[in-house]
């Protein structure tokens, strides 16, 4: 794919350009959405709000990297909807689950994709994104552009519109909650994961 030329075009308004750009990043941009919000509607309806906000806004793209540009615009949707919700009321962390189709998961690695090992895996995703929907928004939305999307400091700190010190310290503090919400919550963890004295 030439990103450089389909962008270009899409920005004289050749919408098939535009639409092989939402191809090459639509997974990106969902999960990352996913990963913030929680759920699927959510993340669905702030990915799709991002790409209708990057198609409109494109002519204002001036070079760089265009993924940190586009995953900027999605997490300012993933805000925007936020700070809507803390106006309503909270939704369990029941609710906030992936389904059973696996859709969005954390993808552990594992040798042996037997059914025990595939359960597991399914468990330990499902606990690692309630743990992740306990952290403050700013923490949460650092930890995911790292620890899930794999993003360095210097993408982040565009992408948030921060400095370096600003997200080194943020993802310290959303890792350590992480890490403290693992160990107080043990005993939900298969067993190959438990953190040693998380019980038996």
């Amino acid at each position: 794919m030439d990103e450089p030329a389909l962008i270009r075009s899409a920005q004289k308004g050749d919408i098939d350009a535009f639409n092989r750009l939402v191809l090459a990043y639509q997974h990106q941009v969902y999960n990352l959405a996913y990963r913030i919000m929680g759920e699927e509607a959510s993340a669905a309806d702030a990915a799709q709000e991002a790409f209708i906000s990057a198609y409109k806004h494109l002519k204002s793209f001036r070079g760089g990297s265009f993924k940190s540009w586009l995953l900027r615009i999605v997490t300012n949707a993933c805000y925007d909807d936020l700070r809507k919700r803390k106006r309503r009321p909270a939704t369990s962390l029941e609710d906030l689950v992936s389904d059973e189709n696996g859709e969005g998961e954390f993808d552990i690695p594992s040798t042996a994709e037997g059914p025990e090992t595939v359960v597991q895996r399914h468990e330990m995703a499902a606990l690692l994104q309630q743990a992740i929907i306990t952290l403050p928004d700013d923490q949460r939305i650092v930890l995911v552009l790292s620890d899930v999307q794999g993003m360095s400091y210097e993408e982040i700190a565009e992408i948030t519109r921060s400095n370096l010190g600003t997200v080194k310290s943020r993802l310290s503090r959303a890792r350590g909650k992480l890490r403290e919400y693992l160990q107080a919550h043990g005993e939900l963890l298969p067993a190959q994961y438990r953190l040693e004295g998380d019980g038996v």
